[in-house]
Order: structure tokens, then C-alpha cells, then sequence
């Protein structure tokens, strides 16, 4: 698919983001709405981030995006009845009226973002209204299906941007002013992050942001296998219906651009020394005695004139640079643009894991994929496995290859800050 194909189908269709009845915790049915709140599914550290969080609060949201069972099917069931008990008991409700929502997160750093959540109509990759930059690992898709159909509910909005033209009209100049009204909600979570959100129910204000989003496309940031997940179920329902829409926050980066954070791999069952020595002759590999943030600086220094990794889960850092040339040539497809075979994540996958360690990516026994830098290493440690750290792709080279249609390795970014799962859900019976 190229750019061309894109902007046509652009100007047929842009984002239709519509309004929904949310569903929200009672602030007087839980401890806190700090304590019933949790990172997306995908970035929760497990088992040790599962179990603080899951010890945080009993109506922690934890427990519908992660429901610990020991079958997939009994984890579905559970989620359901949990998420239909808290619905009885009051513990979540429903907002009188459908609305858009007004979403802020603050760091106290200076970093400020705000968006809309909403249900979006679900499109294909094809009508080039939402463009999707990394592929999906088929049975996380399935997995997040399975607990979709069971709850029959969005638990948590997944992140696009687009980019506003910075009119006086536009939805960004409406979240403005929204944001300086009382909100619905105001709360702090453990990591500093302050989160506000605020309802928009006017039917002109309405009509104002759909009317400004139709004029535009979106990039998936975080959130691919959600939106595959939708797309999978909308195709299993006559149309029209409620899984023809699925729930989003949408930002316009123009005005609050997104940080873009790399997503390690922790391979399990391979030592570091036997990761290392694969790659002698191939690559160059340099030990560094130093601190996390320091290796991180070596690596960020390399990965300015190449590929480079770093490895670590043996007590120290190894710096893995300079690739053989010829081995990037046998290994890398060259149906590609160059900006994709010259990824660090690609060569990671193609090279790395198909070829030299044999480690198939989607395998959950052999290979994690972890946000947390710190963690990933921590658990590499604790394990006895490689963890491979990656420098961040940068925003515009994301945002290029979705346009000509070309999808990047699964996990290859993490767009942030995330939105935190449990302020607002989304259920597909209202």
C-alpha cells in the first residue's frame, strides 16, 4: 500500500469517534481510584507488578484485563463474573448520558498530555483511516478476543494520534477548555502521574470534535493486538451493532507530541555467555563495567551509526555493534524499504533470534517482551536468561513506514504515557 492510497481513502473517511455510556468506579465503593487503577494489559511486569497490584485493591481493574486462572477458559469466566458482580454491587456504574471524555495525564515534570476517549468505528488497515505500524502475534489477538467476548466490554482504551492542523475549530481548541472545568475525576497514581477526566454531552461540542476527527487519519501507538481484536470481532457480528466501534483515546501530537520508549526482549532458557558466543565473528561485542544508565548512553551513542543491542542478565552489559555486513545481507528480506531493514528490531528478529539463536518470536516459553527497562534485567538475572535491550525508534520513522503501509517487527515501540486501565470502560450491552 502506498501514501497515495491512503490520503484517497482519507478523504473518503476519516475518524468517526462516537459517544458512549462509561462505565466508572464509585469512588465511595473502593479504596481509591488511584488503587483500582493499573497499566495496560501488555505492560503489567508479571508475576511482581500482578501481585502488587492485585494486593493494592480488591476491585483493582487488574482483575478484569488479567484474570489469573488456570485455564484461558476459566480466566475468561472469571473476568466475566467478576466484572457482572461489580456491575451489581454498585462498585461500577454507568453514566447517565453518552459522552466523550476528556483525558489528562501529568507527570509534574512538565510533561502534559491530553486526548479524547471514545468508541471508534473500526476500520481495516486497507481504508486507511487507521494505520497500524507493527505486526500482531496471532494468538495475544485471540486471547484478548476470548476475554473481549466474555466480558462483552472495551475494559481499557488503547492509544492513536493524529495530527491536528492547530485551527481555532478544532477538537484540540474544544479539549482546551473542557480542561478548565471541574472534572469527573481527579486522581494520583503511584508512579506521579496525575490523571483528570471530564465528560463532553453537548450536542454541539459533540458535533465539533466528530465533525474535526472525520478529517483525519490515526497512527495505532500502543494498542495494536486491541485493535486486531476488534477487528476480529466485528467481523463476527452482523453490522450494524455495538463491535463496530471500539474504545480509544485519541491524541493529537501535533499539539502534545508522544514519547517514544523502546520494548526489551527477555530470552528465556539462553544464557548470556551462550548469547555471546553465537554471535563472535559477527558482531562486535564490548563489555562495559558500568551502571544501567550508563550502558544505556553507550547504547544510545552506537545506535547512532548502526544497529547495536544491548545485552545483560549476567551481572554486567555487553554492547553488541557493527554487524557483518554479509550476514545482514543473507538474513534481512530486501522486499523492504531500506528505513525497515536498517530497524534495529528487525534485525533483531531476522538476524538475531531467526538466525543466530533460533528463537522464534512468538513463542511465550522462549521469549518475553518487557517495557521495563529495569525489570527486564532484573528478571534476566533472576533467570538465568539474555535480556536484549533496544534504543527507541523515533516517532517520524513510525509514522512514515505506516503511511507506504509497511508494518514494523511485532513490539518494536512503546508510545507514552500510556493511558491507565480502570478510569473509564466501555460495555457493549448499554
Amino acid at each position: 500500500m502506498n501514501t497515495a492510497g491512503h490520503s484517497e481513502a482519507t478523504a473518503r473517511r476519516g475518524l468517526e469517534l462516537t459517544p458512549f455510556r462509561g462505565l466508572r468506579y464509585d469512588p465511595d465503593r473502593v479504596g481509591s481510584l488511584a488503587a483500582v487503577t493499573s497499566p495496560p494489559y501488555d505492560v503489567v511486569v508479571r508475576p511482581d507488578g500482578l501481585h502488587h497490584l492485585q494486593s493494592a485493591d480488591p476491585y483493582n481493574i487488574v482483575r478484569l484485563i488479567l484474570p489469573q486462572a488456570p485455564t484461558a477458559g476459566a480466566r475468561n469466566e472469571q473476568a466475566s463474573d467478576t466484572l457482572r458482580r461489580w456491575l451489581s454491587e454498585g462498585v461500577l456504574a454507568a453514566d447517565p448520558e453518552p459522552g466523550l471524555y476528556v483525558y489528562e495525564q501529568h507527570d509534574g515534570n512538565g510533561m502534559l498530555q491530553r486526548g479524547i476517549i471514545g468508541a471508534l468505528q473500526v476500520s481495516d488497515p486497507s481504508e486507511g483511516v487507521v494505520l497500524p505500524h507493527e505486526d500482531v502475534m496471532p494468538h495475544v489477538v485471540a486471547d484478548r478476543a476470548d476475554l473481549m467476548r466474555a466480558t462483552s466490554a472495551n475494559l481499557e482504551p488503547l492509544l492513536l494520534t493524529y495530527r491536528g492542523n492547530g485551527s481555532a475549530s478544532s477538537a484540540a481548541e474544544l479539549v482546551e477548555r473542557v480542561a478548565g472545568h471541574t472534572p469527573l475525576l481527579a486522581t494520583t497514581t503511584e508512579d506521579g502521574y496525575s490523571h483528570r477526566l471530564w465528560s463532553i454531552t453537548d450536542p454541539a461540542d459533540l458535533a465539533r470534535v466528530q465533525s474535526d476527527l472525520a478529517q483525519h487519519q490515526a497512527l495505532i501507538a500502543d494498542g495494536h493486538h486491541r485493535w486486531a481484536t476488534y477487528r476480529r470481532l466485528r467481523t463476527e457480528h452482523s453490522s450494524p451493532s455495538p463491535w463496530d466501534y471500539g474504545l480509544v483515546l485519541l491524541v493529537d501530537t501535533a499539539r502534545y507530541p508522544l514519547r517514544v520508549r523502546a520494548i526489551h526482549r527477555l530470552l528465556h532458557g539462553l544464557p548470556v555467555a551462550d548469547a555471546l558466543a553465537a554471535l563472535e565473528g559477527r558482531f562486535r561485542i564490548r563489555h562495559l563495567p558500568v551502571s544501567l544508565p550508563e550502558a544505556l548512553e553507550a547504547l544510545a551513542d552506537s545506535a547512532c551509526a548502526g544497529n547495536a543491542f544491548l545485552l545483560a542478565g549476567d551481572g554486567a552489559f555487553h554492547l553488541v555493534d557493527l554487524p557483518d555486513p554479509d550476514l545482514l545481507a543473507r538474513t534481512i528480506p530486501v522486499d523492504r524499504p531500506v528505513a525497515w531493514r536498517t530497524l534495529d528490531a528487525t534485525v533483531l528478529h531476522a538476524t538475531l533470534l531467526d538466525h543466530v539463536w533460533g528463537i522464534p518470536e512468538d513463542d511465550p516459553a522462549r521469549i518475553a517482551y518487557i517495557h521495563d527497562t529495569a525489570a527486564t534485567v532484573e528478571k534476566a538475572e533472576r533467570d538465568g536468561g539474555t535480556a536484549v535491550l533496544l534504543h527507541p525508534v523515533r516517532e517520524e520513522v513510525v509514522r512514515d513506514l505506516a503511511r507506504q503501509g509497511v508494518t514494523m517487527p511485532r513490539k518494536s515501540t512503546s508510545f507514552g504515557p500510556k493511558p491507565a486501565s480502570g478510569l473509564v470502560l466501555r460495555t457493549l450491552d448499554l
